[in-house]
């Protein structure tokens, strides 16, 4: 798959092709089906698939401080989408300037001039152009004009449950990260550099390496969880993880700790990542060390037991 930042330098010879737009934060289960049919239109049609994505998002740009909690860095949003097929995605750096673009404006200078869509799939809630007045309707016989079709998406629900990154975030926040696995198809994970603690851990028994997460991550709920720690190797191992200030020894700073089980390495310095399966407990002030450390035995038995079982 090759990746783009902006659209002032496409590859020589640049035909047609078959656009998606959107956010695309989380990857879930219904951005899924939306880029499943886009990669399958472009199969039958022989031509490439691109994926258009925004950054920073639209929302902070358009109202400042508004910024919604990021399910998938850029990096692991490509990563996703190649996965399901995709041959080219596009960062489109969004500014004030973009945000004031008419909707007639942004489809004939992006997706006929730049990209020269053949076919656009979206969601069927799908907005774009100046304060948001173009939707799919706009879409289509704009499409009539310029000589694209475009394909409106029904949204994906299970259990009257819509799928969106509204709702994964939600979950998250709450601290349900299984139904945030549901939504997604996989474990939410967060990315990260470990950086030093207060190596309280360490002396406790417990080391623990301690991410230091992007600006926006979707942190979840305060807890204790099970989880998978995937090193800088790409090797993945059990791990129990702290979220929180650790309320026994009076802390502030909310933190991410993952102990990792069965191994004995520092990974000061290093890359990781941290996918959440399940939720152990909330996190709770203990009236002293020895209480602590015997609820953090539990607490490992019990990620050691769930991991084993998923």
């Amino acid at each position: 798959m090759q990746r783009w930042r902006g659209l002032d330098h496409l590859p020589g010879g640049w035909g047609r092709c078959v656009v998606t737009i959107g956010v695309f934060d989380g990857v879930h289960k219904g951005h899924q089906a939306l880029i499943g049919r886009a990669v399958e239109l472009a199969e039958q049609r022989g031509l490439p698939s691109v994926l258009m994505t925004f950054d920073p998002h639209p929302s902070e740009v358009v109202r400042p401080g508004s910024h919604p909690a990021q399910l998938t860095t850029l990096r692991r949003r490509a990563e996703l989408v190649e996965e399901l097929g995709i041959d080219h995605f596009v960062v489109v750096p969004f500014s004030l300037e973009t945000s004031r673009m008419p909707a007639d404006e942004f489809v004939h200078e992006v997706l006929v001039e730049k990209l020269h869509a053949a076919a656009v799939v979206v969601g069927e809630n799908f907005t774009f152009g100046h304060r948001a007045a173009g939707n799919v309707a706009l879409l289509r016989r704009l499409g009539q004009r310029f000589g694209f079709v475009t394909e409106g998406a029904d949204l994906v629900s299970a259990d009257e449950v819509t799928y969106s990154s509204t709702y994964v975030r939600a979950c998250i926040d709450a601290g349900d990260v299984k139904a945030a696995a549901e939504a997604l198809g996989r474990p939410h994970r967060l990315e990260g550099i470990v950086v030093r603690g207060d190596g309280r851990g360490k002396d406790l028994g417990f080391p623990t390496a301690n991410l230091s997460t992007p600006k926006f991550a979707a942190v979840p709920a305060d807890g204790i969880y099970a989880c998978w720690f995937t090193d800088a190797r790409g090797k993945k191992l059990k791990a129990a993880v702290s979220v929180g200030t650790n309320p026994t020894f009076s802390g502030r700073e909310r933190r991410v700790e993952a102990f990792v089980l069965d191994v004995d390495e520092d990974y000061y310095g290093q890359r990781v990542a941290v996918d959440f399966v399940d939720r152990l407990r909330e996190m709770v002030k203990f009236d002293s060390v020895e209480a602590l450390l015997e609820q953090m035995h539990r607490d490992v038995d019990r990620t050691r037991e769930l991991l084993t079982e998923s």
